[in-house]
């Protein structure tokens, strides 16, 4: 049970009365440009990472001040 041209068609007409041609064509332009957009950001992300040297690792501060603004929480028990 599939579709066959006839109800294709009668559906490409049914969508044609509805949105009309301009917005159609509207659609599949900026549908068009999107795409583009997405490969052309995909082809910059990957030469950029392959240039730029991975970031140093950011180091914990193990100084007094650092321990005294930490909030230590302890749970209580019931008994």
């Amino acid at each position: 049970m599939g579709f066959s041209t006839t109800h294709l068609i009668i559906f490409l007409v049914i969508v044609i009365v509805i949105f009309g041609t301009k917005k159609l064509r509207n659609i599949g332009s900026d549908l068009g440009g999107a795409v583009k957009g997405f490969k052309d950001g995909m082809k910059d992300g990957s030469d950029k990472a392959a240039d730029t040297p991975p970031a140093a690792p950011q180091q914990v501060a193990t100084n007094a001040t650092a321990a005294q603004e930490t909030i230590d929480v302890q749970a209580k028990t019931k008994v």
